[in-house]
């Protein structure tokens, strides 16, 4: 269960809107073109995943990974490792982690949690980033993928709170990251019953 209280928030439901808007205009909707991505994606890559991974244009070395990453915490680029000294620009870092984020965590919880893409976009959204974060089969076998298949969403936003440990410790960053984040950052929790 969540550290913190959920609520809905008028930034979550911004976000919401926003990304929505940006999918109808683009011509996406439900279905992935090369230039309109799902709604879901467009909110957990521009609300979730960016602000909480971080931007690096060039390639640097990660000492808690042992690896060297870049643009959003990418450790490899068109199936080769990241090596020093590459560099992108945002635009190509914007392309890159949602084409990413669409092919490599979106679709496969469409095949792999039943009822995925009925499930409301925050819903959709806030899995698909905490999918990007720990790890497509964590999601998949989680309680919040089966509490949601079960249309118990609310209950299902509640229930991914729970990745917030890393190492067996309970992280801060990572409990706002799961819940009601922070001043700067939206939390995927907030997101998440900001749909419902």
């Amino acid at each position: 269960m969540p550290i913190n209280r959920i609520n809905s928030s008028k930034r979550g439901k911004a976000a919401i809107a926003g990304a929505t808007l940006a999918a109808i205009l683009a011509g996406g909707g439900t279905f992935f073109t090369e230039s309109a991505p799902p709604a879901a994606v467009i909110l957990a890559t521009d609300s979730l995943i960016k602000p909480w991974e971080g931007l690096a244009l060039k390639s640097h070395w990660d000492p808690f990974a042992k690896i060297y990453d870049i643009c959003y915490g990418e450790t490899r680029i068109n199936g080769k490792p990241v090596s020093p000294g590459m560099s992108f620009t945002k635009v190509q870092c914007d392309e890159i982690l949602q084409k990413r984020v669409y092919s490599d965590y979106y679709v496969p919880l469409t095949k792999k949690i039943p009822g995925f893409t009925s499930f409301p976009v925050s819903v959709q959204a806030s899995q698909t980033s905490g999918a990007y974060n720990f790890g497509v089969t964590g999601m998949v076998n989680s309680t919040a993928a089966r509490l949601a298949s079960a249309g118990r969403y609310r209950e299902a936003c509640e229930a991914q709170t729970a990745w917030n440990r890393a190492g067996g410790q309970v992280v801060t960053g990572l409990v706002r990251r799961r819940e009601m984040g922070d001043a700067q950052r939206i939390g995927e929790a907030e997101i998440c019953v900001s749909g419902l």
